[in-house]
């Protein structure tokens, strides 16, 4: 990177134009993933502004998943572009949902179109490995001796790894982000049942109706199964939206 490739900010917002002409290069192509940003003292020089409103810009894209800051100096320090999917993403998306920033019935919703998509493609794409890797969560799911916690933990698991067998990385992060942010919520939902274990005996034969449409390659059926499976708890559980699981 030379000099004259940045441009000094102007001094309203100082940090938020710095982040901006981080974001535009990281837009057209001229940062990716794994580059390096200049060292803290360089890049201020280069864009005109303190050290102290270049830590905050980057304090913010590091909360954001953007940039990761590594100690020291040298080849192994500074700020390096992200380039796996971290943890911001959940992070703010359960934030997001425990205020309210969301209607219940939209994330149903979205649920609902994301796994029916899943399963469908999952009937099309999985493997005999994602085959067997989902039979194996329903086994343990069939411990008579399962706690709440680890029973929606393995249910989680299941809908994630459906998502994985798609070999399309961005929903599988997506149904990963989306079932950690409302994780809570569901452990709360099944404690609130009368008698967990009768839902459980439902939700444990959708889910191998689920993994048998997937297994015959149905993709109608596994679309029809999912979307079945997600409204039958909310029946079962006479819930609203974001506040119960399936």
């Amino acid at each position: 990177m030379t000099a004259d490739a940045w441009e000094p900010v102007q001094r309203v917002r100082t940090y938020e134009q710095v982040m901006s002409q981080i974001e535009d290069r990281i837009l057209d192509g001229r940062l990716k993933a794994g580059d390096k940003l200049p060292s803290e003292r360089e890049l201020a020089v280069l864009l005109g502004v303190s050290r102290p409103s270049l830590r905050e810009s980057l304090r913010v894209l590091e909360a954001l998943g953007i940039v990761d800051i590594r100690p020291g100096g040298g080849a192994e320090g500074g700020a390096v572009l992200v380039g796996e999917p971290g943890s911001a993403f959940v992070n703010l998306l359960k934030l997001q949902l425990a205020l309210g920033q969301f209607d219940q019935n939209d994330v149903l919703e979205t649920r609902i179109a994301l796994e029916t998509w899943c399963c469908e493609e999952a009937a099309v794409r999985a493997s005999e490995q994602d085959h067997r890797d989902l039979e194996l969560i329903l086994d343990a799911m069939d411990d008579p001796d399962i706690s709440t916690a680890e029973f929606n933990r393995l249910d989680a698991a299941f809908h994630v790894r459906i998502a994985e067998s798609t070999g399309n990385a961005l929903s599988s992060h997506l149904m990963g982000s989306l079932r950690t942010a409302i994780n809570r919520q569901m452990i709360e939902a099944y404690a609130r049942l009368e008698d967990w274990k009768t839902t459980a005996k439902v939700v444990r034969s959708e889910h191998r109706d689920i993994l048998d449409a997937i297994r015959r390659r149905d993709a109608d059926a596994a679309r029809r199964a999912v979307g079945d499976h997600i409204r039958s708890f909310y029946n079962i559980g006479n819930v609203k939206g974001l506040n119960h699981p399936s």
